[in-house]
């Protein structure tokens, strides 16, 4: 009967696979984004690879990646939960991000308390325990979370949009959750007090906190038989008289982000995914490699970039630790200081600075300033 199921699943994530091959329209009347299928990316955005480069990696994915990954039992990156609590519940901070794990962070900007794609689940499944399980817990588990006012989803991704986790989190009556379009109805399900759902460049306010959803180089699918039917977005955050921050999801680097900065660049931190960027057939259009994630902040703008998305869960080929290495190397090439680039512990918690002058912000190298080829290293074997 397993063997079956198996087999089934696997049949039907093919079938899954064709059908997002189909050639969609652009919907008329509508923004250039929005086709008459679902939703596609900006234009000049790096293509994903044809469904056959992927497929073979694809099926076997949900058994290679269920097993624990070659990482030290003392994870260096994860500190205890007592200085977790101990720094969430200091007042002496009136911004701070603390790194939850995965995409998870959580935003305590003056009054208001944001949870981004909250995933605190064991599984990035839908068929449990087949598939991704993490192996750090997260760094607060529900009823050691602060209360939250907020919760900002990127996209539908099992690692990102966790249903348990939706439906578990506490005060949900009084949680306004925002998400891009076609998302709303799972918060509305499970009982969220406000639901607001975002297309690219719009905004909405919640107390003194402005979001607006802002695009993103990815792709959707949570359903097997249909994909980009939802849409996805990054996330601008302003607070008056606090800090700028950019919350970018899952994202590929493109000329989007560069294009963005004229109207919507200029952050004082920029979270970014970092991690499951190989192998490039597979990923390429989902996650970018780390030095590009780097171009991502710096084409924004952003005076702090902090990568995330990794360390937590093996979900590509490449060695879940390695992420953040790749993303130091890239910012001693271009000369950017340690003190800009924040490579985080799950569970830390960091100060948010409020940067007045734009002129003060990280720039994108110039041409001339290109980066060396990185080495992919401690590749998991298949």
């Amino acid at each position: 009967m397993k063997t079956a199921a198996i087999l089934s699943l696997g049949g039907v994530v093919a079938t899954g696979l064709v059908i997002a091959c189909a050639t969609t329209q652009l919907a008329p009347g509508a923004p250039g984004h929005h086709t008459t299928a679902g939703y596609q990316n900006p234009p000049d955005s790096p293509a994903r690879h044809p469904w056959y480069a992927r497929i073979g990696w694809v099926l076997a994915a949900p058994f290679r990646l269920s097993g624990r990954p070659d990482v030290p039992k003392q994870l260096p990156h994860v500190r205890a939960k007592a200085a977790t609590l101990d720094a969430v519940s200091d007042p002496s901070k009136r911004f701070k991000v603390t790194w939850i794990g995965h995409m998870t962070v959580l935003l305590q900007l003056g009054d208001i308390t944001i949870l981004t794609d909250p995933w605190l689940s064991d599984y990035a499944s839908p068929v449990a325990p087949i598939g991704p399980k993490r192996f750090v817990d997260p760094a607060l588990d529900f009823a050691d979370l602060p209360p939250i006012d907020v919760v900002v989803l990127s996209h539908n991704h099992y690692d990102h949009m966790d249903l348990d986790t939706l439906a578990n989190l506490p005060n949900r009556d009084r949680v306004t959750a925002i998400a891009p379009l076609k998302l709303g109805r799972y918060f509305r399900e499970y009982g969220y007090g406000r639901v607001i759902e975002l297309d690219w460049y719009q905004s909405t306010d919640v107390g003194a906190l402005t979001v607006t959803a802002l695009p993103a180089i990815l792709w959707s699918k949570r359903s097997l038989f249909a994909t980009n039917d939802t849409l996805w977005a990054s996330f601008a955050m302003t607070i008056k008289n606090g800090p700028r921050i950019y919350f970018g999801g899952d994202a590929e680097y493109g000329p989007i982000y560069k294009q963005l900065a004229a109207r919507h660049g200029g952050y004082d931190l920029a979270i970014l995914a970092i991690g499951a960027y190989l192998p490039r057939e597979v990923m390429q259009g989902s996650h970018c490699e780390p030095h590009n994630c780097l171009r991502i902040g710096l084409d924004l703008e952003a005076s702090n970039i902090l990568g995330v998305h990794w360390g937590t869960v093996r979900l590509g080929d490449n060695h879940p630790l390695d992420a953040p290495k790749l993303l130091r190397e890239a910012a001693e090439q271009w000369g950017l200081d340690d003190d800009r680039v924040w490579v985080m512990d799950i569970g830390e918690t960091r100060a948010i600075p409020v940067t007045t002058r734009r002129a003060g912000r990280l720039q994108t190298p110039p041409p001339t300033a290109t980066l060396r080829p990185h080495p992919m290293k401690k590749e998991l074997p298949l």
